[in-house]
């Protein structure tokens, strides 16, 4: 790998047909998942006892605080806009598809995630982008994948 982390180009200056499906991209770049942030979380959005009471939480079937999906979430898509989505190319985003919640995320976790491109093409309306689906993991430390989701985005393409 290069040092753009698989791409033949930063971020700023990938366009569309810099992704190709089947490839597979896989970034270092980390979310430290803490009690207070999975605390704080809960608190505004999904106050489920076992996102915001550690004692509580530890008598439930999960044996512990665990981090709402929502925050899960929020934490994989932006490692994914930081790493994978382009600066300027980027028009947005139809929606996402099949989120699974696979393991539960702890106070701690270091999470990261790997993309791999299914499917790219170019639009049949409007010849100035093209859409890129892709399937992404979320990964603990422990190389776990803790969550999945399919997203599609629409990309510009190259002036």
């Amino acid at each position: 790998m290069n040092s753009f982390t698989g791409f033949s180009a930063p971020r700023a200056d990938r366009y569309f047909e810099d992704y190709q499906a089947g490839a597979v991209y896989e970034f270092p770049e980390t979310a430290l998942v803490s009690e207070e942030d999975i605390i704080r979380f809960a608190k505004e959005f999904d106050s489920q006892y076992f996102h915001i009471d550690p004692v509580a939480a530890a008598h439930s079937v999960y044996k512990g605080l665990i981090a709402s999906g929502g925050h899960t979430v929020a934490l994989a898509f932006r490692l994914y806009i930081r790493n994978f989505l382009p600066e300027k190319a980027s028009l947005g985003s139809p929606g996402m598809d099949e989120v699974r919640w696979l393991k539960p995320v702890r106070p701690a976790d270091a999470l990261r995630i790997r993309a791999t491109i299914i499917e790219t093409r170019p639009s049949q309306s409007k010849n100035d982008r093209g859409s890129v689906r892709t399937f992404v993991e979320t990964i603990n430390q422990q190389h776990e994948v803790v969550m999945i989701f399919t997203i599609t985005n629409i990309m510009a393409r190259h002036p």
